[in-house]
């Protein structure tokens, strides 16, 4: 019986001390184990969409889930990740900015515009909630950190704007942050300027930000700018040449060739070809 007793209590010793564990660990107290990294810079990793808002006729806000609702996506201000998808039989891929932070948890969210001959973006338009897309990342060679400069201009357009939204999100949600950020946003029709709500709001809530638009044919009433950016509009809008400030370019290549040229002529730095993170002009 001595015996028999001895292994009870030993038994019962072990659940117990296994027990502890997983409740330490958080298997029983409700919460989840803490998560690793979400994004693997080499390995495609599958992320399920839960939500798709149709913005407009030909765009939409994707939200896609994350391992766990304590969960981040973890991309550095100022990157970008990499999408995957196997269309006709062969794997094809192309680069998006998060319009989420890392202040939102538990999911991540593209705005993607669909173009007839955008393979990604059609596949995008085409998939159902609870379809799964391919992503890694970070990929790009910007990150922005709080106050690397005194002032921020960005040119963007059309989609051009994902990125340069990110990095306008993540500063003015931070109090520390005193970078004051102005915006070109062209686009051809009114319809076609993404975020335009958010954007406006922001622009009315902090004195750190202002945005201007610009169409290629705007409506009747339009007060904003017209026909495409101008050297007068950059320098009406934008931060002038300086060490402490810095340009951000990000929208079709044609434009994005004329807006190097415009600045060069204004007296920013030019481009180059492959822009470096410390460039005073620097191109997604």
């Amino acid at each position: 019986m001595a015996s028999e007793s001895s292994n009870l209590i030993y038994a019962v010793g072990i659940l117990l001390a296994a027990g502890i564990a997983y409740i330490f660990l958080g298997g029983g107290s409700g919460k989840k184990a803490a998560a690793g990294p979400v994004l693997s810079s080499s390995d495609y990793r599958r992320f399920k969409l839960i939500k798709k808002v149709q913005l407009s006729p030909n765009t939409a806000r994707y939200r896609f889930a994350l391992p766990t609702e304590d969960s981040v996506l973890g991309l550095p201000i100022g990157r970008h990740i990499q999408v995957m998808a196997v269309v006709g039989g062969k794997e094809v891929a192309r680069s998006y900015t998060p319009t989420s932070t890392d202040n939102d948890k538990g999911f991540f969210e593209l705005v993607v515009k669909t173009y007839p001959t955008g393979v990604i973006s059609s596949h995008l338009a085409s998939m159902k909630v609870g379809d799964s897309i391919n992503v890694r990342g970070p990929r790009g060679a910007f990150q922005y950190t709080p106050n690397m400069v005194r002032a921020i201009g960005m040119i963007a357009g059309g989609t051009g704007i994902t990125p340069m939204y990110q990095i306008i999100q993540h500063i003015l949600d931070n109090p520390e942050d005193k970078t004051h950020v102005s915006v070109i946003f062209a686009n051809v029709n009114e319809e076609d300027i993404l975020l335009k709500e958010q954007l406006d709001k922001w622009a009315a809530e902090h004195q750190n930000f202002k945005v201007s638009y610009v169409l290629n044919n705007p409506p009747e009433g339009w007060t904003g700018g017209v026909g495409f950016v101008t050297k007068d509009m950059i320098q009406a809008q934008l931060p002038k040449p300086a060490s402490d400030i810095r340009i951000l370019l990000c929208g079709p290549p044609p434009m994005v060739k004329a807006m190097d040229a415009g600045l060069a002529d204004l007296g920013y730095d030019k481009a180059r070809i492959i822009s470096k993170p410390d460039d005073q002009v620097f191109k997604f």
